[in-house]
């Protein structure tokens, strides 16, 4: 590919709409308006023959050969941003203090056994992790860095998107045994489901299940509603009832039998991981180093 300018800037372009999760942050991001951030992805995807997102009124999700554009042009991108960052003259050292902003449940399952490394690599770097469930004023509060789940509100502060992980529904075998397996999703009004309070809205989640551009909602109730995915996982586990989990940090119980998965044929519905900072102009070198090791970590928990 040449490098024409309208080229690299609908690569900037397309980045920015990955890490955002949307064209109207993206827009947000760069300081244009939503129809440029479209017209730019429109120009790219022509010039390459590929459509990289699929788009409904709905959601944004990449293509197969979207992920695998973005995959190989990621570690350019950042390569260039070091490269400016150093050029500049405003390189630093990996020092200080880091105050993050972190769900609990993935601290807890990845964060947790992997900072040792983190801090090994950097001694004169120390980091305060605070859990949270919400993602509250990162500025006013003096966060550096936020990492969440779910889809990012709307904000000004820069939105990168770690990875997506599928939503399993599942019961115990012992469940199973008890009350029967429900052979389609509809079947789960009989069921007792296990709910879990969305920390926005104050509302239990609403189950849903996706089959490429096919989404079926399924009204649940259950009389148990929970705040925090490790108990929702034990009940589980005890066969308090079904329950609809990240496929991030179950893997191992799959695999072993403990819990079952009951519609593979709808496999589509994903819940993504964001970081948050606030500003995409030379971010420190040690907030650029937090979120290359959680990248890095959030990789290793998916395969």
């Amino acid at each position: 590919m040449n490098a024409d300018p309208r080229i690299l800037g609908g690569v900037t372009t397309f980045a920015a709409v990955v890490e955002s999760g949307s064209f109207v942050r993206a827009a947000e991001a760069l300081a244009v308006t939503q129809s440029a951030v479209s017209r730019a992805i429109s120009r790219l995807e022509a010039r390459l023959g590929i459509r990289l997102f699929h788009r409904t009124t709905r959601s944004l999700q990449l293509t197969a050969e979207g992920e695998r554009f973005y995959q190989q042009i990621a570690p350019l991108l950042a390569g260039l941003g070091d490269a400016v960052t150093s050029a500049s003259g405003a390189a630093a050292a990996v020092e200080g203090r880091l105050r993050v902003n972190i769900d609990p449940f993935f601290s807890r399952l990845l964060v947790g056994t992997r900072i040792g490394e983190f801090l090994h690599r950097f001694p004169a770097l120390s980091i305060e992790l605070i859990t949270r469930d919400s993602l509250g004023d990162l500025i006013a509060e003096g966060f550096d860095l936020a990492v969440r789940f779910g889809p990012p509100p709307p904000s000004s502060l820069v939105a990168r998107r770690l990875l997506d992980t599928r939503i399993l529904t599942v019961a115990s075998p012992g469940y199973l045994e008890k009350h029967g397996t429900p052979a389609k999703p509809s079947d789960l009004a009989s069921h007792h489901c296990i709910q879990f309070r969305d920390p926005i809205t104050g509302h239990p989640f609403q189950w849903e299940f996706q089959r490429g551009s096919k989404s079926l909602p399924v009204a649940t109730s259950g009389r148990l509603l929970l705040t925090d995915v490790a108990t929702m996982i034990g009940a589980c586990l005890a066969g308090v009832g079904i329950a609809q989990v990240m496929e991030l940090g179950v893997e191992n119980l799959l695999r072993s039998g403990r819990l079952v998965e009951l519609f593979p044929d709808w496999p589509d519905e994903t819940f993504p991981l964001f970081a948050f900072y606030p500003s995409r102009t030379l971010p420190p070198r040690k907030l650029r180093a937090f979120l290359d090791f959680v990248t890095t970590i959030a990789g290793l928990g998916t395969s």
